[in-house]
């Protein structure tokens, strides 16, 4: 293993399924611990990246789901 994580997508450009997969990974990385302090930061600083990417995607999906249903609440009218 090495003491860096492998190079990776710029995470703003991963699909929700992509950033959830890698933060899935990075997390169990962490627990079963880093080989050096430096890499652990690293993971971590990655994971929080990946977390705010989910929530970016989770946040758009409720936007268009609440957009979605006022389109249809105003067309029942």
């Amino acid at each position: 293993m090495t003491d860096q994580p492998a190079p990776v997508a710029d995470v703003g450009q991963l699909s929700f399924e992509q950033a959830r997969d890698e933060l899935v990974r990075v997390v169990a990385e962490l627990e079963q611990g880093a080989p050096t302090l430096e890499h652990s930061l690293a993971l971590w600083e990655r994971g929080e990246a990946l977390a705010a990417r989910c929530e970016e995607w989770l946040v758009g999906a409720k936007q268009r789901l609440d957009a979605a249903r006022n389109d249809a609440t105003n067309t029942e009218s």
